[in-house]
């Protein structure tokens, strides 16, 4: 399987902060999900990806060839939309426009238009004047209007209204039907990825927790409820994060086969979301709520 994108032992530090030996790879034409709480990594990957940030140490590869000895040419066929916009405020989105577009040597007019008119932007307003989804919404016209190949989201539908986050899934969705473009999702609202990730990477405190294909780490991991006298059996080492709760507790494990061998029917285990993954492995002392 070909990769659109390579990321090997990427290293980058700050003073309160290490983004430590973190790699993956996103073949053509499919979706990952990028995902993680706040602070775990997952802006400073894209910014690695972007040359916007210098690395320690590692590599990273996109269309086969070195991001920073490629740079331009990269960046040319890469549409990003950043959790912060980098548009000038002060000017329309059709001065912003402008500017831009002119990196692009495959820019297509006629498709920023249809796509500012399907979001209901007034290219003739100030940037300044939009609310932070129609800001949003002016990133991905820009973004999807010049044939990018790889694109890059950065919590692309944080601030936008349910029924527009559902078309904006379904137009991702559409993309990567070109098996030549990939799309790597960073994001919180994990739902959006259930619907359209072909693969998940999940990244705490900046290093890989794992990734892998969606549907194998929800067929996989599983939530285990039981009583509270379980957790004093020495198979309870497995759980990658606990709550307790009255009538007893709720926990993590990443092998649901060998959870059941284990416990047998002295538990329940159900198949999680990914924010059930996230909650366990990212609540306060490893999970547990005493």
């Amino acid at each position: 399987m070909e990769n659109i994108l390579e990321i090997n032992s990427l290293r980058k530090e700050y003073d309160n902060f290490t983004l430590n030996d973190v790699s993956f790879k996103l073949p053509y034409g499919y979706i990952m999900g990028l995902i993680g709480p706040n602070g775990a990594g997952k802006t400073t990957i894209i910014k690695l990806i972007m040359n916007l940030i210098r690395k320690k140490s590692g590599d990273i590869k996109v269309f086969g060839t070195d991001n920073i000895e490629n740079e331009i040419d990269i960046k040319s066929r890469i549409g990003f939309v950043y959790d912060i916009p980098p548009f000038y405020d002060h000017l329309t989105l059709n001065q912003n426009k402008a500017i831009t577009a002119q990196f692009y040597r495959e820019w297509d007019q006629d498709l920023f238009l249809r796509y500012v008119n399907d979001f209901d932007l007034d290219i003739k307003a100030k940037f300044k004047t939009l609310s932070r989804g129609m800001k949003m919404k002016f990133q991905l016209a820009m973004a999807l209007s010049h044939n990018a190949e790889l694109i890059l989201l950065d919590e692309p539908t944080s601030g936008l209204d349910p029924v527009f986050r559902r078309e904006l899934l379904d137009l991702f969705s559409g993309i990567i039907q070109d098996e030549k473009k990939s799309i790597l999702f960073s994001t919180h609202i994990t739902s959006d990825l259930e619907r359209i990730a072909d693969f998940v990477t999940f990244i705490k405190e900046g290093q890989i927790v794992f990734t892998d294909e969606k549907d194998s780490v929800l067929e996989s991991w599983g939530v285990v409820k039981g009583g509270k006298e379980l957790l004093e059996k020495e198979e309870a080492s497995m759980f990658k994060g606990i709550k307790k709760h009255e009538y007893g507790f709720e926990a993590l494990v990443s092998d649901v086969s060998q959870a059941r061998k284990s416990f047998s029917t002295s538990v329940t285990i159900e198949k999680p979301t990914l924010e059930d993954i996230m909650f366990f492995m990212t609540s306060k002392n490893g999970g547990e709520d005493a």
